[in-house]
């Protein structure tokens, strides 16, 4: 096994070099700025993240500022990151903070994590680059970087494989610049230790890497086991009034696309004609079937078959109160759409 104090000098060394040092959220590295960034990188890469931190920060600049948000201006803010729960679960989290922590983010582990949508390792990350405290993280970069370097089999999702990487993460940790570490970790894995391709002859832990080594770097870290993606199907109701205006309606805040506004949708024709004939006062037959929309989620396919009605009469419900609104189109911007339903009202 590497020596800890080589593993951190090594990459440390690598990153006053070759790391990123103009990230947005590094100057400054405060606790909200740093938050923010980790919760909005979960899953996304940092080229897309940057524009959206930054319009997200210039409208909600600190943790008060999110608190007060309504959740859908959050939503709007956040609408084409995809995985809407974490917007949710940072708005959430930003009201405990006011409520608990006297409007500021807890300079604790255990009570970061107890805020909605903190793990350990974002957890750890907040502390280490805010406030140079001596936490390890445990992303999907690092876990690929320790895989390889330390040769360890098995999938990392596994609890017994992820206990171990959490004891090698921590056995690894320097005496001082944790935030540069925290950061040199993200990059190496980002940047030279990727999931295909690898730039080993770059890489700073190129002599002690058991994966290139061996000649193991396809293999490591070891795959989840796969299966195909179950595929579901949804009609999608597109009704236009005579001024143009769109109805929509909002999603539970519990499951995909939580909170956000969306056509109003039906697994089938039955249940659209019956939800039509209560709501719309107009012929469910005159509906135009636009072209299927394929949609991919991360444990399933959704085929979408949207349906136009133009030019119809006014709902048969108010249509300006609760779940179901007319919205105007200039206002679109305004409200946290998913994606396929921004790019077909955009098309």
């Amino acid at each position: 096994m590497i020596e800890n104090d080589s593993f951190a000098s090594r990459l440390l060394a690598w990153f006053d070099v070759s790391g990123r040092h103009d990230l947005p959220w590094q100057h400054p590295r405060t606790p909200y700025r740093v938050w923010l960034s980790e919760v909005m990188l979960q899953q996304t890469q940092v080229r897309v993240v940057i524009p959206y931190f930054e319009r997200f920060l210039a409208t909600l600049p600190d943790v008060r500022a999110l608190a007060a948000a309504p959740l859908d201006e959050v939503i709007a803010l956040w609408a084409g990151l995809g995985y809407y729960a974490r917007a949710r679960n940072l708005h959430a989290a930003a009201k405990a903070c006011v409520e608990k922590h006297d409007g500021d983010l807890p300079r604790d582990l255990d009570a970061l994590i107890a805020l909605p949508g903190i793990g350990r390792s974002t957890a750890g990350a907040i502390l280490s680059q805010a406030w140079g405290d001596r936490f390890p993280i445990l992303d999907g970069n690092v876990k690929r970087v320790l895989a390889r370097v330390h040769g360890i089999e098995g999938h990392p999702g596994l609890p017994a494989i992820e206990k171990r990487m959490w004891a090698i993460a921590e056995s690894q940790l320097p005496d001082a610049r944790m935030a540069d570490y925290t950061q040199a970790q993200m990059d190496l894995g980002a940047t030279l230790c990727t999931r295909a391709d690898p730039a080993c002859v770059l890489c700073p832990m190129q002599t002690v890497c058991t994966a290139l080594r061996e000649g193991r770097t396809a293999e490591l870290p070891t795959p989840k086991p796969g299966k195909p993606l179950p595929e579901r199907s949804a009609l999608m109701l597109w009704i236009e009034d005579a001024q143009g205006r769109v109805l929509l309606q909002r999603r539970p805040a519990a499951g995909i696309w939580g909170s956000l506004w969306c056509f109003p949708e039906h697994s089938d024709h039955d249940a659209a004609r019956a939800w039509f004939a209560e709501h719309i006062a107009s012929d469910y037959d005159r509906a135009e079937p636009l072209a299927p929309v394929a949609h991919g989620f991360t444990h399933y396919r959704l085929q979408i078959q949207p349906l136009r009605w133009r030019d119809t009469s006014a709902t048969r419900t108010t249509g300006d109160n609760g779940d179901l609104r007319w919205i105007e189109r200039a206002l679109l911007h305004t409200l946290g759409l998913p994606a396929p339903v921004r790019k077909l009202l955009e098309s």
